[in-house]
């Protein structure tokens, strides 16, 4: 088990040589440094804490502070807990980045879904409408309440009310590339929360050591630089034309 904290950029495209669209959400991973490392003697299980994203030390506290500087690092927006590692693989002010996870492998992503504000059962819970028919008396309504002997409303019924903004896990999606150079790793599908939201990725726990092919994707890098050759002869080209 191994996990990171990361911020969601949004979700683009990438192909394969095949010529295979794979739909993915961007996951920038600044560094994320060791805070504090749990075990089944201080604490009664085993666990890391990580800090993520930088803050100027005026807004943030002293017992923050402080907590943080035993890892000697600066003050961190978010503190997050990855359970199920092996704390002896870890040291107290370690830094990790995107490298800890490779294309193929499975993931969980955790994060906190959109919120929808207050919404019907139409919406909230994909229930269908009656007629639109002038006649009818019934059109986006909550339906039947329940039986008559209870007299009151089942507690679980399903009903309008607060829809999103809860912590939320997408299971088993696909890591197809991690770019080192620009911090960040593609993961195939989407993952919960809105842009510039925190989520957390571990390892899938239904399948923790499966992983697959590595996708074979086109890159443009061959492109560039056929462009850049073409630029330099082109002014090569015009430079002799000058000199003539």
């Amino acid at each position: 088990m191994k996990g990171i904290l990361g911020t969601k950029i949004g979700m683009t495209q990438v192909f394969t040589t095949e010529g295979k669209l794979i739909p993915v959400t961007v996951v920038e991973v600044k560094p994320n440094v060791v805070t504090q490392i749990k075990t089944n003697e201080t604490d009664g299980y085993e666990a890391i804490q990580l800090g993520y994203d930088t803050v100027r030390e005026n807004l943030s506290n002293k017992p923050k502070m402080g907590h943080t500087k035993k890892a000697n690092t600066e003050p961190k927006r978010f503190l997050r807990e990855i359970k199920g590692v092996n704390v002896a693989d870890y040291t107290l002010g370690q830094v990790l980045d995107a490298s800890i996870f490779e294309a193929g492998e499975i993931v969980d992503v955790s994060g906190i879904s959109k919120g929808k504000g207050f919404q019907g059962v139409i919406k909230r819970y994909n229930q269908s409408r009656g007629p639109m028919g002038h006649g009818s008396q019934y059109h986006r309504g909550v339906g039947s309440l329940g039986t008559m002997r209870p007299m009151h409303v089942l507690k679980g019924k399903k009903l309008p009310g607060q829809m999103g903004n809860v912590a939320s896990t997408v299971q088993n999606l696909e890591v197809v590339t991690v770019d080192l150079e620009n911090n960040v790793i593609l993961i195939k599908g989407n993952v919960p929360g809105p842009k510039k939201g925190l989520v957390v990725i571990k390892t899938a726990v239904k399948k923790p050591g499966k992983k697959n092919t590595a996708a074979d994707l086109i890159t443009y890098e061959e492109t560039k630089e056929v462009e850049n050759t073409a630029k330099v002869e082109e002014t090569n080209t015009t430079a002799e034309t000058t000199e003539e």
